[in-house]
């Protein structure tokens, strides 16, 4: 591990409505570009805060583990780093290259086979055509999807896109991965390739932060384990 720090969280703070008003923070982050002016601080009616003056640091080589009941803020943290969405208040730092697994199917194109797909997410994760043409025999085999390659996705099982999807990512030139209940879906036989490509990543210097409800897998393969509840880590194992 490097003393490297790569993901810095300084005082964050997220909210969102409760209304799901669409792109509310981020017309609101906009806002404060154009005209000057801060983000409202305080909540206003269906509003809440979905992280709480979170503090978190990652260095080079690290692998995180989140914990924490449905809404504590877990995948909030990975879609921060991602740029999915945008922290209301505080600073996040990310150096490195992101490759985010964090929604089942996201980014995947139902109408395009699981060719076409490896193709378009491929290039969207940094690979050059040549490098993908090089790749895809790995990430076919990987995946397990060599007889349903030539099919289109939105014709796939969630066990199938989760294969596609974490097999694309992990054979991408990223330098930080993010996985959020990866090991929810597949077989037992998948779940474990996908563990023993996690620890690989790990040994390469890779940075993982992996959200799953199963303490034990992250005990397994993590440096460490922050706990979170309702927004806030009230526990750290390991940091």
């Amino acid at each position: 591990m490097s003393s490297e720090q790569v993901i810095s969280f300084r005082n964050v703070w997220k909210k969102y409505s409760k209304q799901q008003v669409l792109n509310n923070s981020l017309r609101e982050e906009l806002v404060s570009v154009i005209t000057g002016k801060k983000c409202r601080e305080e909540l206003a009616d269906g509003e809440f805060w979905a992280l709480s003056d979170v503090n978190i640091s990652v260095m080079k080589g690290q692998c995180i583990g989140l914990s924490g009941h449905n809404g504590s803020g877990k995948s909030t943290i990975l879609k921060l780093i991602s740029n999915v969405t945008y922290p209301t208040k505080g600073i996040i730092s990310i150096k490195g290259r992101v490759a985010p697994l964090i929604e089942l199917g996201a980014g995947m194109h139902p109408d395009l086979t699981g060719l076409e797909n490896i193709y378009m997410n491929g290039t969207i994760l940094g690979l050059s055509i040549r490098e993908l043409k090089r790749r895809i025999p790995e990430i076919v085999a990987f995946s397990e999807l060599d007889e349903f390659i030539d099919v289109p996705v939105k014709k796939y099982s969630s066990g199938m896109y989760l294969r596609l999807a974490f097999s694309i990512a992990v054979h991408s030139p990223a330098d930080i991965f993010l996985f959020d209940e990866v090991l929810t879906v597949g077989d037992e036989s998948f779940q474990s390739k996908c563990l023993e490509r996690i620890a690989t990543i790990s040994a390469d210097n890779g940075t993982i932060l992996v959200v799953s409800h199963d303490r034990m897998v992250l005990s397994r393969i993590c440096d460490g384990i922050l706990k979170l509840e309702h927004g806030a880590i009230k526990s750290s194992e390991g940091l």
